[in-house]
């Protein structure tokens, strides 16, 4: 028996590397034989750089900002009212306290790492469960940039006049539907591995003595010392999303957008082969009656959104003015750029920093079902809508 494991754990140590070298050079090497070699690495860095420069600085701006708005609402006693005011309707919802709500107003209002800043706020973490916290990336990664979807729906012109007012207002309630799927099922995972009486953080000895003497400060040393400590907590935020944005994002990208504007491939940055929208082409005769696409062409929204929602609205107003989307359509559009928005490229690094890598997998296929359930609620509503 001994013999029969020292045999199977050599043979592993010779397959294991193999079978991941066959993998990587396969993956590699099929991209890199579409764009060239060069090309493909060209644009993985130029992905990387570009990502670090539009993305990663914002997304600190945003938590900076954030950060330091939740440590100021956690100081004079807002999120505690939020909490006490929203409960009732936060618990049945989404299993969670009512400072949830919080974390979706502040995505909704930027984007998905938002909810970060508020999550690393002891002042907001002391009303969650363990089991609990993993769930804020699902819910706030459900209403990430949802204004600037939303907006940009609305923006869009029809060739024939249509209104897209409340096609975007069914596509924002099919998204409220995706989140309650997502965070629900995310739930029902971290809740077996951590029960539902553990709490998020110990209080630490001498914290209530701490509190009292910060409660002594004059009104302007709170406010100033808010917003500094919480300024600082998203710094640090910023930093430590570098590795999971840049690396999954640029990947992402790559699989999602496809050649240059003339089809030449020119190693510049965003450049990639289209597989996701090619994948989605190829499953329209399922995701077509689900979500009651006017065109094939229409997957490719959703499809984009996985590594980008700002790339995805970019192509809805190519699709209207040619005709082949119309406002059943942006609602389906909302409900699963706002549900997803990029989330592919954001969960890794928001569950690292939340240190719940290792329900990264879960969380992914949670939100992915949550997506599902947004666009085809925004579908089945909007011809309800249209009935009424």
């Amino acid at each position: 028996m001994t013999l029969m494991k020292r045999e199977h754990g050599k043979w592993k140590q010779v397959t294991q590397p193999l079978c991941f070298l066959i993998i990587l050079f396969g993956i590699f090497g099929s991209i890199g034989y579409k764009m060239g070699m060069v090309n493909m690495l060209s644009t993985l860095m130029n992905t990387a750089y570009a990502l670090l420069l539009d993305t990663v600085f914002y997304i600190m701006a945003v938590a900076v900002v954030a950060g330091a708005l939740s440590a100021l609402l956690s100081e004079f006693g807002v999120v505690t009212l939020i909490n006490k005011l929203l409960s009732p309707l936060m618990k049945p919802l989404y299993g969670l306290p009512g400072a949830a709500s919080l974390g979706i107003m502040t995505t909704y209002l930027s984007d998905n790492p938002a909810i970060l800043a508020l999550a690393h706020d002891r002042g907001f973490r002391k009303y969650f469960k363990k089991y609990q916290l993993p769930a804020l990336t699902n819910i706030g990664t459900a209403f990430g940039m949802g204004v600037i979807v939303t907006t940009s729906m609305l923006g869009i012109r029809s060739p024939v006049g249509e209104s897209f007012l409340a096609a975007a207002l069914i596509g924002n309630i099919g998204a409220v539907i995706g989140s309650i799927v997502s965070t629900r099922l995310m739930l029902l995972r971290t809740s077996k591995l951590f029960g539902k009486t553990e709490p998020c953080d110990e209080l630490e000895g001498g914290q209530e003595e701490k509190e009292s003497k910060e409660e002594k400060k004059s009104l302007g040393m709170r406010v100033i010392d808010a917003l500094m400590n919480g300024g600082k907590s998203g710094v640090s935020l910023g930093l430590d999303v570098i590795p999971g944005v840049l690396i999954i994002c640029s990947l992402v990208l790559m699989l999602t957008n496809g050649a240059s504007a003339d089809g030449s491939y020119t190693g510049a940055a965003y450049e990639g082969v289209a597989f996701l929208p090619w994948v989605g082409d190829k499953l329209s005769f399922l995701l077509k009656p689900l979500f009651g696409f006017s065109s094939a062409e229409g997957i490719a929204v959703p499809i984009t959104a996985l590594g980008s929602a700002g790339a995805a609205i970019g192509l809805v107003p190519r699709l209207v003015a040619a005709g082949s989307a119309g406002a059943c359509d942006v609602a389906v559009f909302t409900a699963m750029c706002m549900c997803w928005s990029g989330y592919l490229s954001t969960h890794v690094a928001m569950m690292d920093n939340l240190k719940c890598g290792k329900l990264t997998g879960h969380a992914i296929l949670s939100h992915t079902i949550g997506g599902l359930c947004a666009g085809v609620a925004a579908n089945w509503l909007y011809r309800l809508f249209l009935l009424l």
